[in-house]
């Protein structure tokens, strides 16, 4: 897959080069937010990997220029990455509704396999969150009452789901059976008011989609 690479930092950026490069990925890196953008458009990029903030201004170039060509190329897979978490950025990311994104901490990139199993995930068309930027939007929920209604267990599962887990994955590492999760999945719809899916990637977006609520 040819994946276009931008981040400012030499050394970060020369690392997870040479991670995707080991897997088989051929990389083009960028350093900067219009440089981002035309590597984005070019025909024969496939996926991305994209910090936030960027030169010139360092505000959110990086994000910007995904969106953009998102817009310009609807369902192109980006994994962005944030050494901050900020649950506006992941909302603008989310807002389109489709899968193909992901939003990561840059401290996960040191997980090789966390790492590479979210571009997998995001590039396959599915959703990948950072569990940081999960927990918050759970906590601002909470404030505000809409998940007031869910179990402790419940909470967990919910979590998980939104992270991109699937039932299989939840139930592993909760410990406990893949028709309990199945229960508890229906349980939370049905507290939440969210139709339920049978396909994981729509489970996930309407999950991320109420907590942004």
């Amino acid at each position: 897959m040819r994946v276009v690479l931008a981040e400012d930092l030499f050394l970060l950026r020369d690392g997870l080069a040479r991670t995707l490069r080991d897997e088989g990925h051929e990389v083009v890196e960028v350093d900067n937010g219009p440089g981002l953008l035309r590597a984005l458009l070019a025909e024969d990029a496939e996926a991305a990997v994209v910090d936030v903030r960027l030169p010139p201004t360092f505000t959110d170039e990086g994000l910007q220029a995904a969106l953009e060509a998102r817009r310009r190329r609807p369902g192109f897979p980006v994994l962005v990455l944030s050494q901050y978490v900020d649950s506006l950025y992941a909302g603008e990311l989310l807002a389109g509704g489709e899968g193909g994104v992901g939003y990561l901490l840059k401290d996960r990139v040191t997980n090789t396999e966390q790492f590479l199993g979210g571009l997998r995930t995001v590039a396959a068309g599915g959703t990948v969150m950072d569990p940081q930027v999960i927990a918050r939007m759970l906590a601002r929920n909470e404030a505000r009452g809409t998940i007031g209604a869910l179990t402790p267990r419940e909470r967990d599962v919910l979590g998980l789901m939104a992270e991109g887990r699937s039932n299989a994955a939840v139930a592993a590492t909760l410990h406990i059976s893949e028709s309990a999760v199945a229960k508890h999945t229906a349980n939370i719809f049905d507290k939440l008011g969210i139709a339920p899916s049978a396909e994981d990637n729509r489970r996930v977006l309407a999950v991320l989609a109420h907590l942004r609520r």
